[in-house]
């Protein structure tokens, strides 16, 4: 049995490729820088500062004053409707965490009768790196900041 064997001999370029279509004309190397700087601003826009609320006011509809286990409660069924898993970390804390397909966010909610707090604690797979985070992130605390609210109006 005979087999053929091909040789090809691959010289490398000494001068700049130009692409003839779709962008006839434009160098390979500025198409290839173009591209990086895209990915780059893509990879970079998923990026946020880490948002954290402080000292949030505890308002309700009757202007009425709550107690401490009142506004626990509130932040409790607030977390709970948005997928959240709260749990008492001492005199007036939660801890929350939201797993989120392969995503997971810690979160410390001090809370009194006139404020409440939500600060950033760990994560997993959202690309916490110096005080920045996935985007993500930041909407699920805007969407946790909103529901508590819906829920200290209604008390």
């Amino acid at each position: 049995m005979i087999h053929a064997i091909q040789i090809v001999i691959i010289q490398p370029l000494t001068e700049t490729v130009l692409l003839k279509t779709p962008t006839e004309g434009i160098p390979m190397k500025m198409l290839k820088r173009a591209l990086a700087l895209t990915l780059l601003a893509a990879i970079v826009g998923c990026a946020a500062p880490i948002y954290n609320v402080n000292n949030a006011p505890v308002t309700t509809s009757s202007a009425k004053q709550l107690s401490a286990a009142q506004v626990r409660e509130a932040i409790v069924r607030a977390g709970a409707s948005l997928g959240w898993v709260m749990k008492d970390a001492g005199p007036n804390k939660l801890t929350g965490t939201l797993h989120l397909r392969s995503h997971t966010a810690v979160i410390d909610i001090p809370y009194s009768p006139q404020s409440y707090s939500i600060n950033y604690v760990s994560s997993q797979n959202l690309n916490a790196n110096n005080g920045t985070i996935h985007k993500n992130y930041n909407g699920w605390i805007t969407n946790l900041t909103r529901a508590i609210e819906v829920q200290l109006a209604a008390q």
